[in-house]
């Protein structure tokens, strides 16, 4: 390959850039002595329009345009490549180091062509004057030509001929929004100008004539075309030689792949959104975000992989969310598992409001843990009506069985319903769970807390994915609450003390246990791992949503699948659908970046304890044990636990669970007063509820609108308004229209206990 042409000066074109230039003034009228265009001087030094949003690496997730709708980068002198100016002088102006800025053969020629075809064949404009073009746009008459020319020879005297040919590569539209050289080198070849061969050179060179008509992403054939006569141009020339052509030719040119915006796109918009950017910005304004992109793309790939294998079930739709705890950096977020889908590409599953299900009970028994409750106390899984403004709320389990007395931590580790909403009647019920979710970061829980009733625990209302996990991540902060962070521009705020960290621990230690969840899951589960992580599932009613969110000291991990028209999923629950991508994505961080557990707190103390009363031994024996932390203990067992038979001593609650096909506990327990307890226990009504709401169908026959009657003892029923009937050993009221009074006597202890309900027509 020839050196660059070198600057001289031949006699005729020469004389006629001359003539050219004097025709110009005298045409013009002072054109001489206009000025520059206020744009030129911009192009003078090298710009970028370019707005990086890049992972914590430093990768690129996406490339914003500038204000003209293109993305350029800064293109240094020293490295645009002589083959390069080679090609584009043989395509634009072959003598650039000869004339002064305007080229009489050149303009003279496409004048010719003009008169001899009546339409523009070639345009005769040297690299000065479409400089000129590019800082002020015009429209193009006469009278700008002639403007344009003088500019063009003004600008050759205050600029040397190698700023000018930087400004143009540096300015010139290269097609697909590449603003110069150097973003069309990165966008066409994937690398830097100073990397790019003589075949490559010619090829970028040929696309500023044509940028829409010889987009190589679209029309390849043409843009090779257009190659192919330039480098026909060097060789004409003298520029290459003849090797240097055939080489060129011959020379297979492959695109790189397309890169902008194919990064993180909900993750990307999600930063747009939080900290909109203007065109006017530069590349320095843009923070690096939290993203780390390797993981990004291995969980893209675990969510579309388990996607695929639920594909029968009728679930196409997934979301997820990875936060690091110390400082809440969103580490990875998968909106969708296609950002193409036509139609749910584009909506992002971790912003979507969704039904919960089970998902937020560990906030339940935190309550209960803050207010001096134990993993070992005891609550009953048995039928139980709860009263509600809209009539009596019965929760089921969602296997629909009963278990009889169970454990806190069985209750939370097994997810099941009746104790879940026991326990939150008794501690401060959906007003103060209501609070405390909105005091950890969930937004959308804004209705009176009466409208969500006791099911708030069971998922009556609607969260966020990334609100949720971000809760659960104040949870592993042991009640340190940090808002979630997607730019590293300014260092974490400060943790804010929102739940009790004593309670917090006693809740990671229960969702960790997979002893405790096996009454339900089993013990070989996807919530099962070889190392220590806290993790809960949720299933909405009618298997519309699935969820899975887990945690550890370092990372907490959220998992939302289902479909985004809200169509049910065909029997898919939690552990079927999104714990397995929980459990994939908790197996790679382990692998990343290792994960620990939490130390048991230095006021927490071990005891044996009774299974069924949650009572604790004073020496350790072979049954099961538990923590209890700080001075929150179960009473000591006794032998007022249990009767002659040794069978433990229950509530009068549990009699009606006791008699039926429910028990599987058989002769283990009585229910009977706990003799310590019966002269200070007083008779309770269990069923119904005072002020529960029932329907009376006018349609139906009486005899089959009747309630059953429930309290804690043996007793006569009263209710002066009801026909009340002994059936199979208990007492059932039959329904009518109106307000009524029941009431409950023990003889043997001469107590009583009333209640009201409303019947109403339906």
């Amino acid at each position: 390959m020839n050196p660059l042409p070198k600057p001289r000066r031949r006699p005729w074109p020469l004389r006629l850039s001359l003539v050219a230039a004097a025709l110009a003034v005298v045409l013009g009228t002072r054109l001489w002595w206009i000025p520059l265009p206020r744009g030129l001087e911009a192009l003078r030094h090298p710009r970028a329009r370019r707005i990086e949003v890049v992972d914590r690496h430093g990768t690129p997730l996406r490339i914003l345009p500038g204000a003209d709708g293109r993305v350029g980068r800064e293109l240094d002198e020293n490295e645009i490549p002589a083959p390069l100016v080679l090609a584009t002088l043989a395509a634009e102006d072959s003598r650039f180091f000869s004339h002064p800025g305007v080229d009489a053969a050149a303009t003279l020629r496409a004048a010719g062509q003009w008169i001899r075809h009546r339409r523009v064949i070639s345009g005769g404009s040297t690299l000065s004057q479409q400089l000129i073009k590019l800082a002020a746009p015009q429209p193009r008459t006469l009278r700008t030509k002639f403007i344009e020319a003088a500019q063009a020879l003004r600008l050759e005297r205050e600029w040397d001929k190698s700023t000018i040919m930087r400004a143009y590569l540096d300015e010139i539209d290269y097609g697909n929004h590449c603003a110069g050289l150097g973003e069309a080198a990165l966008h066409y070849f994937g690398k830097h100008p100073g990397n790019l061969d003589l075949a490559e050179s010619a090829f970028l060179a040929g696309l500023p004539q044509a940028p829409t008509r010889l987009n190589p992403r679209r029309s390849f054939n043409r843009a090779k075309t257009r190659q192919e006569w330039i480098l026909g141009r060097c060789l004409k020339l003298g520029w290459i030689s003849a090797a240097e052509h055939q080489i060129a030719c011959a020379r297979e040119i492959r695109l790189a792949p397309l890169q902008r915006g194919s990064g993180a796109p909900h993750f990307v918009q999600q930063v747009l959104a939080r900290s909109p950017v203007t065109p006017e910005l530069r590349p320095e304004a843009i923070q690096a975000t939290t993203l780390d992109l390797p993981l990004q793309r291995r969980c893209e790939e675990i969510v579309t992989r388990q996607l695929a294998s639920l594909r029968t079930a009728h679930v196409q739709d997934g979301a997820l969310v990875v936060i690091e705890n110390r400082t809440g950096n969103v580490l990875a977020l998968v909106g969708s598992p296609d950002w193409f889908h036509a139609g749910r590409g584009q909506v992002n599953g971790t912003l979507a409001r969704r039904s919960p299900g089970s998902a937020l009970k560990p906030f339940t028994y935190l309550l209960a843990f803050s207010d001096g409750a134990t993993a070992a106390d005891i609550i009953p899984d048995i039928p139980t009506e709860f009263p509600t403004a809209t009539g009596s709320f019965q929760p089921l389990n969602y296997d629909r069985r009963f278990r009889g007395p169970v454990s806190l931590r069985e209750a939370l580790a097994s997810s099941l319903n009746v104790p879940a909403v026991r326990v939150l009647a008794h501690h401060g019920g959906p007003a103060r769970l209501q609070q405390t979710l909105q005091s950890v970061g969930l937004t959308t829980l804004d209705r009176a807390s009466d409208d969500y009733g006791l099911g708030l625990t069971l998922g009556s209302g609607e969260v966020r994915l990334l609100e949720l996990a971000n809760a659960y991540a104040t949870l592993a902060r042991l009640g340190q609450w940090l808002p979630v962070r997607l730019q590293t521009a300014t260092p974490p705020p400060s943790p804010q003390p929102r739940l009790d960290p004593d309670a917090c621990w006693l809740v990671a230690d229960i969702l960790a246990d997979p002893i405790a969840r096996a009454t339900t899951f089993g013990l070989e589960t996807p919530l099962r791992f070889d190392f220590p992580v806290a993790c809960k599932t949720g299933t909405s009613s009618g298997f519309r949503d699935n969820w899975a969110l887990g945690y550890t000291p370092e990372f907490t991990v959220g998992v939302w699948v289902g479909n985004f028209d809200g169509t049910p999923m065909a029997g898919v629950s939690g552990v079927a659908g999104a714990a397995p991508i929980l459990q994939d994505v908790f197996t790679e961080l382990h692998a990343r970046s290792g994960t620990g557990w939490y130390p048991t707190p230095a006021h927490a103390q071990r005891f044996s304890i009774q299974p069924l009363n949650g009572h604790r031994f004073d020496h350790a024996t072979r049954g099961p044990s538990d923590v209890f932390v700080g001075n929150h203990l179960t009473p000591r067992v006794t032998p007022l636990d249990f009767d002659a038979l040794g069978r433990v001593r229950v509530s009068t609650e549990y009699g009606p669970w006791l008699a039926s096909a429910a028990n599987r506990l058989g002769p283990r327990l009585v229910a009977d007063l706990v003799p310590d307890h019966a002269a200070h226990q007083p008779l309770q009504i269990l069923k119904p509820q005072t002020g529960t709401v029932f329907f009376f169908d006018a349609d139906l026959p009486e005899s089959a609108q009747r309630i059953v009657l429930g309290a804690s003892a043996a007793c006569e029923w009263q209710c002066p308004t009801l026909k009340l009937e002994a059936r199979a050993g208990r007492t059932e009221a039959y329904l009518k229209p109106g307000h009524h009074r029941l009431v409950a006597v023990d003889p043997a202890r001469n107590h009583t206990a009333e209640t009201w309900i409303e019947v109403q027509r339906y």
